[in-house]
């Protein structure tokens, strides 16, 4: 384990667009989500991920909303949403939990959740915790977008916790004591080692950021949570969707088996899509292949 293999999770996971927000929902408080609502139909809840507000869902929300009563959830802390409960302590199982208090809260049937890199982790752990508490509330069905239950083994198939805590514990300081632009100028220099995906990443996408201790938060859990020994709770059943490459130099063309090695402990086969010529924030990489497999998730 490398100081390398800490700017390539950074780099795999931190980016987000600049947002305007979606006027929340009246009749949820809550001081860890924001949560807007569109459309009639079956549920569906949008999660974003590490640094990124419900606005990187805009054309899915977009494309949903004529048939389904579409859910974005942005993480209080992330962009401009003012971070209130997230500055201190953990964020995942909060997050997790105050989600799931709002599919009770607004009696939801059996929402589907898709979520992307951090917003998968959460929505695992939001599927995990219903399949074990057959008295809360339901889940339907689980995306996850380029997102596995412990983000370390796709660098490293062998990592363990312990073999990133002090990397993840880096990475911490680094982000709340230097910013986010000094993570952006390494994660450019280190571009040519992962492909070329950072300068991709950085210049064409940006880093949305938020509130430092909010992100720094998010990255070390991003980097530490595992969430494998959950996975037999989820009854749902869960889609895999990420990038991909047929470039044999780019890091994505290696990533098949990593991801079916990730999930392997559901108690039901999960099922995989891979979307070719996508990075990391897939729904924006190629958004018509990607609400393509968002159809046949929701069929």
């Amino acid at each position: 384990m490398t100081r390398t293999l800490l700017f390539a999770l950074a780099l795999l996971l931190l980016p987000g667009l600049a947002a305007a927000q979606d006027r929340p929902t009246a009749a949820f408080a809550s001081d860890r989500i924001v949560v807007s609502v569109r459309g009639a139909g079956p549920d569906v809840i949008l999660i974003p991920g590490l640094a990124s507000t419900g606005e990187v869902w805009q054309r899915t929300a977009d494309r949903l909303d004529d048939s389904h009563r579409v859910h974005i959830v942005s993480v209080r802390g992330f962009g401009d949403v003012p971070a209130g409960a997230n500055t201190s302590g953990a964020l995942v199982a909060p997050v997790a939990a105050e989600l799931r208090r709002y599919i009770a809260q607004n009696r939801l049937d059996r929402p589907a959740l898709i979520g992307h890199s951090m917003g998968g982790l959460v929505a695992l752990r939001v599927a995990a915790d219903a399949g074990r508490d057959r008295r809360g509330a339901a889940v339907g069905r689980v995306m996850v977008v380029d997102a596995t239950p412990f983000f370390p083994s796709l660098i490293s198939p062998g990592a363990t916790v312990g073999d990133v805590e002090p990397i993840a514990q880096i990475a911490y300081q680094a982000l709340l004591f230097l910013g986010d632009e000094a993570l952006r100028r390494q994660g450019t220099a280190l571009g040519a080692q992962l492909g070329g995906a950072a300068d991709g990443i950085f210049n064409s996408v940006g880093w949305q950021g938020g509130d430092r201790t909010v992100l720094a938060q998010g990255l070390y859990e991003v980097m530490t949570t595992d969430l494998r020994n959950r996975l037999p709770d989820i009854a749902a059943p869960v889609t895999v969707v990420y990038g991909w490459s047929a470039d044999d130099a780019s890091p994505r063309a290696r990533l098949d088996g990593l991801f079916q090695a990730g999930y392997r402990n559901l108690s039901r086969p999960a099922r995989f899509e891979r979307i070719e010529g996508a990075e990391h924030m897939v729904m924006i990489d190629q958004p018509t292949r990607f609400l393509a497999a968002v159809t046949r998730f929701l069929a």
